[in-house]
């Protein structure tokens, strides 16, 4: 056979195939000629059922170009002259979303709304974030109108405890007409989501594509050396494409074996209080420990890492550092080792760039927000990315990276959310992360998701993910990692009380209901039901077939074990009330003892002769302390008493005796042992029958008998005689019909549990929405199947304190504040500090707010009341540190008095002032009062000033 360059015509055949292929759908035979590359075979698939009028899920690695699915979606309304709304779950995925569709398509026929931004709104193409489209479906929005095609962008991010709803929301609501496009990473139950997806869209077809299109190869940097992770001797990990079970290198499990063993020499030999420090190498902190026997074990400095890979040929890379405080660090750290990754001409380039974007950056600001370093990193191809930066410096970063200018990224996981920044190697500097609450280990889905952005697609043959070695690191484990392939998708839907009042309000109390129980957290739970139910109906089999085999032929006999059951458990519990008494007397009479008297201790270890030295009263159970004849100090118990106990006599023991004094211990026990030589043995004790109710000789119950164990007696006996005098008392088969019966008995306490676990299951969120409704039933925001006009103003408010807020307007509780102490009172609605203050309380700019907070707080702790009696926690407490930066913002304060003040970095500064932006429209969308009004956009017009203002419009650039 001989082969044909690539550049000789094709076949007659191959013609044709072509053709049929562009008959069969013309508009992707159109689109896929507008690439320079050919599409892969799971986008032309899902392009194919687009077109073919079905909505798809595609589920493929990061980094495999499934977003190409999502412009065909943008291409087909286009075609058909209907609108497409791609959303995003991050304003920066949306804004640089918008900007490749501009390129693309124009910007006569892009919009973009996120919340900052509104640009061309009824354009025929709308990028959006997720929230932005559930709040036009919950406020019917014209801009609806024409809708076809919805594509969501990062769809497993569903999965977010704090945001995921959203998503759910708008794939239950949008209407039937619009074909939806679910793009997902990589999860192991992707058949499972788009199951759910066809029950509640229609005709879907769900697209899972496992395999990366560049491979990826796993490395561990020990040192100064780069080892693989896994052994060659493994075709598959060899190949880049490893698999759940890959062998691991065999070098590696033996550097893993010499550092435990050098380390448990080490603590052997080093002084106690030096252990865990080590002693530094040559290079100082992070370069290199002393691991004991002898030999020393590298850890390369972050600049040494980098420097490694440039001379491997793998930059551009990207180091997930899970601090902000680490990226930070890790870029000052290259530049104090004069680290040059860039050439004069690329650094000419990228100083125009910055310089240039950043024009209208005030100049005031540029020294508070460091940005004579960060321009000096860039220029070296060094750069930090994370959420506490400004954002139009990440977006230099993200554009400077793609160009290839910027080769050495340090950045927090948040880059992984879909930010289009790939790079040739993934650094993981560590293996564990801050969750929130406490230090956890990275899983599976984490890592893939992290190291999906290694191996730029068109631009590199390989991708490469590199672990930095940690003393204590277990090869085995990330080996796990990399090659572990079940991500499971998991919903973390809940109805809020926003979402209550927008659903009531648009289908009614029962409509809405049913609408909430066709979410993916129900059919999930659902699911699960079916498995148990499945346990249950063998279960239910089960015992038909039990209760068979103890059929009698004198009588029910299942009757008759019932009886027999009874007597048993009766039987018991006058067991459990003879020792309830008998305790009862065991503690009435060591509550009688006073100093001096002398008992014999009926059991235990100290069992004898003993003097008390100290009742032990002021317990919840009486512990005396006694001297025995032995002369030993010791405190009993009621472990010690199996029986009541009675003093037989009395001895002095001295007022400032000491139980440690070994002297007067012997002289106490001495004189003991004289005193009780004569003595007769203590009187028995008799049970104390007067007064106690519930016990024996005590009040006597309906039918003249004892409500204690005289009571129980009674009825073992009554309940005796009728099992004697039941017809199957007496059949010879009895035993073996009781073995069966005792079966039927033991399953179904089972088969009930597990009907109990099925019911907890069922209608969970339906029950949840129930709880929510019932809340604002009794607030007066819902009066049965109606909203309210209280509810009215809720449906405005999308705060996760919506509740509280809109409480709070009810109330009046911002009436009389000036634009200023309102941006200050509403910062508690959306400001949550990411670590825990020191004690001092926040920060208030002035009695009026002050006020206001402690009011706010106060409706929160009523609220919370409320919502425990219904059995929510839906409400976080109301945080006041951001209070006093967004009055002085709102006052004109110069932002670097304010971060210097705060200590808060710039970007979660302008981060939290636009949220803040974000309320002071709805307060003043939702509040009836036109002062109320006028304040709040007053304010929203103050805080959208300096480098906010700048940063929302050049997210537009």
């Amino acid at each position: 056979m001989t082969d044909r360059s690539d550049t000789a015509e094709p076949s007659a055949a191959e013609r044709y195939a072509a053709f049929r292929k562009s008959q069969s759908h013309p508009l992707l035979h159109d689109f896929a000629a507008g690439f320079s590359f050919g599409l892969d075979d799971f986008q032309l698939r899902a392009c194919r059922e687009l077109e073919d009028g079905r909505g798809v899920l595609v589920a493929a690695p990061t980094g495999s170009g499934k977003t190409v699915v999502g412009e065909f979606a943008v291409h087909l309304a286009l075609a058909e002259g209907r609108k497409c709304f791609y959303t995003t779950p991050i304003k920066a995925l949306s804004n640089q979303k918008y900007n490749d569709l501009v390129d693309r398509y124009g910007a006569d026929r892009v919009g973009l709304l996120t919340g900052d931004n509104a640009v061309n709104g009824e354009a025929p193409i709308v990028v959006m974030t997720t929230e932005v489209l559930r709040n036009m479906i919950y406020a019917g929005s014209r801009t609806l109108s024409e809708l076809g095609y919805v594509v969501m962008d990062e769809v497993h991010y569903l999965a977010d405890r704090n945001r995921g709803a959203v998503w759910e929301e708008v794939i239950i609501h949008l209407p039937e007409s619009v074909v939806v496009v679910s793009l997902s990473a990589t999860v192991s139950n992707a058949e499972e989501f788009g199951e759910w997806l066809a029950t509640v869209r229609g005709d879907t077809t769900t697209i899972v594509e496992e395999r990366r299109p560049v491979p990826l190869f796993q490395h561990v940097i020990v040192g100064r050396q780069l080892h693989d992770l896994f052994a060659r001797s493994d075709e598959a990990a060899s190949a880049g494409f490893a698999g759940d079970g890959a062998k691991v290198n065999p070098h590696l499990l033996k550097i893993a074996r010499d550092d435990w063993a050098s380390s448990r020499i080490r603590d052997r030999r080093t002084p106690k209080g030096q252990r865990h420090g080590g002693s530094q190498g040559r290079g100082g902190a992070g370069r290199g420990r002393d691991v004991g026997n002898g030999r020393r074990m590298w850890i390369p400095s972050r600049a040494e890492v980098v420097q490694r890979l440039d001379r491997e040929g793998l930059l551009p890379a990207i180091t997930f550092i899970f601090s902000r405080a680490g990226c930070d660090a890790a870029v000052s750290q290259c530049l104090d080792a004069d680290l040059w990754l860039t050439d004069a001409e690329e650094q000419k380039e990228i100083r125009a760039y910055v310089e240039e974007r950043c024009a209208d950056l005030p100049r005031a600001d540029r020294q508070v927000l460091g940005y004579a370093t960060f321009l000096e990193g860039l220029t070296r191809g060094v750069a930090a990315h994370h959420a506490g930066m400004l954002p139009t410096f990440k977006e230099c970063v993200e554009e400077l990276f793609v160009r290839g200018l910027v080769r050495a990224v340090f950045a927090t996981e948040t880059l992984a959310l879909g930010i289009n920044m790939p790079a040739r190697t993934v650094v993981l500097e560590k293996l564990v992360k801050w969750n929130g609450e406490a230090h956890a280990d990275i899983t599976p889905g984490e890592y893939t998701q992290l190291t999906g952005r290694a191996g730029r697609r068109g631009l590199d043959v390989e991708g490469h993910a590199v672990v930095v070695w940690q003393q204590g690191m277990n090869p085995t484990d990330v080996a796990g990692l990399a090659s572990t392939r079940t991500y499971p998708l998991r919903s973390s839907f809940r109805p809020s009380y926003n979402m209550a009042v927008n659903l009531v309000h648009r289908f009614g109390r029962d409509r809405s209901r049913q609408l909430l129980e066709s979410s993916f957290a129900q059919f999930q739970a659902d699911k699960a039901v079916v498995g148990l139910a499945r346990q249950l109906h063998k279960s239910d089999e089960a015992l038909a077939g039990y209760a068979e085999a103890a059929t009698c032929d004198r009588g029910d006999f299942m009757e008759y074990a019932a009886l027999r059951r009874r007597v048993s458990e009766a039987e018991k519990e006058g067991s459990r009330a003879r020792r309830s008494d008998r305790r009862e007397d065991v503690v009435g009479s060591l509550t009688r003892l006073k100093v001096g008297d002398v008992i014999k201790v009926p059991g235990g270890k100290f069992a004898g002769w003993a003097v008390v030295t100290d009742p032990g009263l002021g317990r919840d159970e009486p512990r005396p302390s006694v001297v025995t004849v032995g002369r030993q100090s010791r405190r009993l118990g009621l472990i010690d008493f199996p029986e009541p106990v009675r003093a037989a006599s009395r001895i002095r023991v001295p007022k400032n005796f000491d139980g440690r004094n070994p002297q007067q211990r012997r002289d106490l026990a001495a004189y003991l042992t004289n005193h009780v030589r004569d003595l007769p043995p203590p009187p028995q004790v008799e049970p104390a029958r007067e007064g106690r109710s519930g016990r024996a000789g005590g009040t006597a119950g309906a039918d003249g008998h004892g409500t204690g164990p005289e009571r129980v007696a009674a009825e073992v006996e009554r309940l005796r005689a009728e099992m004697k005098a039941h017809p199957c008392h007496s059949c010879p088969d009895r035993e073996t019909h009781a073995r069966w019966a005792e079966r039927w008995f033991k399953l179904d306490r089972e088969a009930t549990t597990l009907r109990r676990r099925i019911e907890s299951r069922t209608n969970t969120i339906a029950r949840q929405f129930d709880r929510v409704s019932d809340v604002l039933k009794a607030l007066d925001y819902l009066d049965g199947e109606t909203v309210t006009d209280r509810g009215r103003a809720l449906m405005r408010i999308y705060s996760e304190l919506d509740l509280v807020a809109a409480e709070a307007l009810r109330l009046g509780v911002w009436e009389g504040l000036d634009a200023p102490d309102l941006a200050a009172a509403l910062s508690v609605l959306v400001f949550e500090a990411r670590r825990t203050d020191d004690g001092r309380g926040p920060r208030l700019p002035s009695a009026k707010v002050s006020e206001a907070v402690s009011l706010t707080r106060r409706l929160w702790a009523d609220l919370s009341v409320l919502e425990k009696h219904h059995k929510l926690d839906q409400l976080r407490e109301p945080d006041a540190g951001f209070a006093w930066a967004a009055h002085a913002w709102a006052r004109g304060d110069d932002l670097d008095d304010i971060l210097r003040a705060t200590g808060m970095p710039a970007g979660d500064f302008v981060r939290v002032v636009k949220q803040l932006l974000d309320v002071t429209d709805q307060i003043a969308a939702a509040t009836t009062s036109t002062t109320l009004r006028r304040t709040a956009r007053e304010a929203g017009d103050l805080l959208n000033r300096g480098i906010v203002a700048y940063t929302t419009v050049a997210a537009e650039i």
